[in-house]
């Protein structure tokens, strides 16, 4: 392959593993610039998750800064990096990250269950470039910021939610899943109190993300992965319910959740029940009527 030619097999699209080695990209920076927005993908119609069509794959191949440009805009960097970008010392750019002055694009934990927080690149240095946040670079912090970080706030979580909630629905193709999205940011309580339908509960739990990075379901890892992933401010809880509501009533409109088929209880046979049969192997009821026939007849 050279230049910007594409080796095109007869698929119209191909594989995000397929595109990623195209690209030049990981997995991971691939995985970014599809929930950035950067590289658009389809739905697999055979329903094997999403795919690449070629033509995206040319777009971005032909623009005049690839690979460069493409690469440089899906980078994310930790807290250490992040300050460097932004000249600032670590300690100093967390506080910006709590504060909610910074959005994180992704996090994972490390071998401490520590989690780590990535930043775009791209909008540390935007931030440290406009001019306007200059006076929270330097000097004291101003004291109603200040306030709020002795009180314990820490946005990270809330805003990477609000960034990732955002990349989900835009990858979601009905209310369904726009709704089930929803629910996945929800503590299952909350969904059972919007959702008293169980038969609708069920429906909806089959399309709720799966949160990022989990590991094996039920370490103290994924507990912890699954906390970062659900609200917690009830002000979110709120406006997730809200429109949970809303996209369901959506859903329900557009397509109400499936239910059992019903089926009729079997109707009783008519008559006398069967009775067993006795011992010796005649009937009871048999029995019973020679009887009065031999007394009618004596």
């Amino acid at each position: 392959m050279s230049g910007n030619t594409v080796t095109r097999p007869h698929s119209a699209s191909c594989t995000p593993s397929r595109a990623a080695r195209e690209l030049g990209l990981k997995r991971s920076e691939f995985d970014l610039g599809v929930h950035l927005g950067r590289i658009r993908t389809m739905p697999d119609e055979g329903g094997g998750g999403r795919r690449v069509p070629w033509t995206e794959i040319e777009r971005l191949r032909s623009d005049p800064g690839f690979p460069e440009a493409l690469r440089a805009s899906v980078l994310a960097v930790g807290t250490g990096e992040a300050a460097a970008l932004m000249g600032v010392a670590p300690a100093r750019f967390t506080r910006l990250a709590r504060l909610g002055l910074v959005v994180p694009v992704r996090f994972y934990l490390n071998r401490y269950r520590v989690v780590v927080w990535l930043y775009l690149a791209d909008e540390i240095k935007q931030f440290a470039a406009d001019g306007t946040n200059a006076f929270l670079l330097t000097g004291r912090t101003p004291d109603v910021l200040r306030s709020q970080l002795d009180a314990g706030v820490d946005l990270r979580p809330r805003n990477w939610r609000g960034r990732h909630l955002g990349f989900l629905h835009r990858q979601a193709d009905g209310p369904w899943q726009r709704a089930g999205v929803l629910a996945g940011f929800l503590d299952p309580l909350q969904v059972a109190a919007v959702v008293e339908d169980p038969y609708e509960r069920s429906h909806l739990n089959r399309f709720r993300p799966r949160p990022p990075a989990q590991g094996t379901p039920g370490t103290p890892a994924a507990h912890r992965v699954e906390k970062i992933m659900t609200a917690d401010d009830p002000d979110e809880i709120d406006w997730l319910r809200y429109d949970l509501e809303r996209t369901l009533d959506e859903a329900r409109a557009e397509q109400p959740a499936p239910r059992p088929a019903w089926k009729p209880a079997p109707t009783p046979p008519v008559g006398p029940p069967d009775r067993p049969d006795r011992p010796d192997g005649s009937d009871r009821s048999t029995r019973g009527l020679l009887t009065w026939l031999r007394r009618r007849s004596g």
